[in-house]
């Protein structure tokens, strides 16, 4: 959990690192940018900030903010009510990142993982993305992603999104986002 504080700065923080990458914001998107600490409390180690644009029964769009070396932990979209499990599409806007999924491990990834949560990090075939270059997760598959040093900035482009069904390796993620006062 963090503070309804942390919150606002990671939210003015993201819209910055937006807008230098030249993706304009309205004033409603901007106001309703989510901050996910995945319950941790550790959001510069562990979360991601984000816009949704639309998510309907069939779609979703999304711009993912990821500060220097922050990390989604690992997880997966499961079947829901008959359907296969979010389908999804990650595009490097800016900075770089290091998406693992099942295969091959990395013999050096890139990624850095704190000692205390590395248990929960299974999957270590390595993906880098760098801006332009993209990379489809198809349903239910096991993955997590950090940023580089410079942050980043990934596009979602996927089928209706229900981030609050998705399965986290780490039992102690909370991925609905909650704020205590200072």
């Amino acid at each position: 959990m963090i503070t309804s504080k942390e919150f606002k700065e990671a939210q003015n923080k993201a819209a910055d690192a937006l807008a230098k990458a030249g993706i304009a914001l309205t004033a409603e998107e901007r106001a309703n940018i989510e901050v996910a600490d995945m319950g941790l409390g550790r959001l510069n180690e562990f979360g991601l900030e984000l816009v949704v644009y639309v998510n309907t029964d069939r779609c979703c769009a999304k711009e993912l903010v990821l500060f220097p070396w922050q990390i989604c932990p690992e997880h997966r979209h499961p079947p829901i009510e008959g359907q296969p499990g979010k389908e999804e599409t990650f595009r490097c806007r800016a900075g770089q990142v290091y998406l693992y999924v099942p295969g091959e491990p990395a013999a050096n990834p890139k990624a850095r993982v704190p000692e205390d949560r590395k248990d929960y990090f299974t999957v270590w075939h390595e993906i880098i993305l760098n801006p332009g270059e993209q990379y489809t997760l198809m349903p239910n598959t096991l993955h997590w992603f950090q940023s580089g040093p410079d942050g980043a900035i990934v596009s979602e482009f996927s089928t209706k999104s229900v981030d609050e069904a998705d399965i986290f390796t780490d039992p102690a993620i909370v991925r609905t986002p909650m704020t205590t006062e200072e």
